[in-house]
């Protein structure tokens, strides 16, 4: 039935697309005014997101829209964001993006990161494969471990460029780009977590489910405390898109190769392609839209370090939500990164539709609502051998066929789903709140999520 719905939902995304519809919706409406000159939109970054949990800071983003005459789209955008998390996440992120500021409409985008996790998701490798467990992390559970079992500490340091260069005329692009990368992996650091905590608070000193893993030989010892990470890519992209921070109608699609190679300093080398699609329909002008998103990331050669599987390529660099799938860039309600592997599909379908346009201190502003289905899976299998796990702890950590004997842990893996809703409030087409809320449709997925940030998921 999973299957039916996938393929059923993927067909409303090729309803979604209209390749020969060039002219788009005017996005302009009769309350509104173009944008000129220089505009900021700052906000306390007070957010929520059940993956990262309650968020503070500060962020900003300034827009230079010039003389109008491309708005909504701007000449470039500067964004700037410190902020903390209660569930031990930084993020220290500066970004630049110039779509009119060069000649040639050459597009040039910047980012530098440094974004750190003291407790990110790790729930293994090739989806259903692994049996998630949510009493190894409840202290009122029989099966109680740790509150820490399925997760690892990361830093992660980034630095990335790209252009983007018209070909073939308007809606063809031509895209280069180069990165450096560093991760730092390891045990959540359970001294500074415990630190002022009563007695009977204390978290155990245990061993965490990417401890197993290495204990397991399924992480190499060479990997398991990170490593670099530096690329060149080069991708082709089409873009017919009305508007980039909300569109009503157009396509947006992209093939991107990414290179790793050793001699650029990487402990080994790899290549991926990531292949997205993205169509944009409008059902009624200026207020309903539906939109869908098929995505496709693989290895191609080569052998890529496990935590750099779960980094989602495309074209845009601004995100520091980078892990998947699962979570609110990827696969909404369902667990972040509960679904790793060598190669992964995911898909989603959303409705969306302007319930109030206006304009408010001077500002153009809307208020919008979203229904939306989010899945993706496995297709390719990281290669690792279980001949090291015993046979209580393949019935205890793993999903298997039970119909023989011995046990044989699942290699196939199976769509995982969620379904939810959102409400997003936008100021001049491009600064967006957005608040979603999504339930995983499977219990081995994970129960729900809420996620309070910025921008559309696509």
């Amino acid at each position: 039935m999973r299957l039916l719905r996938f393929i059923a939902y993927f067909f409303v995304l090729f309803a979604a697309l209209d390749l020969n519809a060039m002219q788009p919706d005017s996005l302009i409406g009769n309350s509104e005014k173009v944008k000129k000159g220089l505009n900021i939109g700052a906000l306390p970054s007070v957010l929520f997101n059940s993956d990262l949990g309650f968020q503070y800071g500060a962020l900003a983003n300034l827009f230079d829209y010039g003389d109008g005459s491309i708005y909504p789209l701007y000449r470039y955008s500067l964004y700037g964001e410190w902020s903390r998390t209660t569930k031990g996440g930084g993020i220290n992120q500066l970004n630049f993006d110039a779509p009119g500021l060069l000649p040639g409409n050459t597009r040039l985008t910047a980012d530098f990161s440094y974004l750190t996790q003291q407790a990110l998701d790790f729930y293994g490798f090739n989806g259903r494969s692994v049996r998630y467990n949510p009493g190894f992390e409840d202290k009122n559970s029989f099966y109680y471990t740790s509150q820490m079992f399925y997760r690892i500490e990361r830093k992660l340091t980034r630095f990335e460029v790209s252009l983007q260069r018209p070909l073939f005329g308007k809606y063809w692009q031509i895209l280069v780009g180069a990165a450096y990368m560093n991760f730092k992996i390891g045990e959540v650091d359970l001294e500074k977590l415990n630190k002022g905590r009563d007695e009977d608070d204390l978290i155990p000193y245990t061993q965490s489910f990417y401890g197993k893993y290495i204990k397991w030989g399924m992480i190499g010892e060479d990997e398991a405390d990170g490593g670099n990470v530096n690329y060149v890519r080069v991708g082709l992209i089409y873009d017919s898109r009305d508007n980039e921070a909300n569109p009503n109608r157009g396509v947006w699609a992209e093939g991107i190769i990414t290179m790793a190679p050793s001699f650029l300093g990487n402990e080994s080398g790899f290549t991926k392609a990531s292949l997205v699609l993205r169509g944009y329909k409008s059902i009624v002008k200026n207020r309903l839209t539906m939109a869908g998103r098929v995505g496709y990331q693989g290895t191609i050669g080569g052998y890529t370090p496990f935590y750099f599987q779960s980094y989602l390529l495309n074209s845009q660099v601004k995100t520091t939500n980078i892990d998947g799938l699962g979570g609110n860039r990827s696969i909404r309600g369902v667990l972040r990164n509960r679904v790793v592997g060598d190669a992964m599909l995911y898909f989603n379908a959303e409705l969306r539709y302007k319930v109030i346009r206006g304009r408010w201190l001077g500002q153009n502003f809307y208020v919008a609502l979203s229904t939306f289905y989010d899945t993706g899976m496995v297709l390719g299998n990281i290669d690792v051998s279980y001949s090291k796990v015993n046979c209580l702890d393949v019935v205890k950590y793993f999903n298997t066929d039970k119909s023989s004997l011995p046990y044989k842990i699942l290699n196939t893996d199976m769509l995982h789903d969620g379904l939810g809703g959102g409400i997003h409030i936008a100021m001049n087409e491009n600064f967006v709140l957005a608040i979603d809320y999504a339930r995983a449709l499977d219990s081995d997925d994970g129960e729900s999520g809420l996620y309070v940030g910025l921008n559309w998921m696509f």
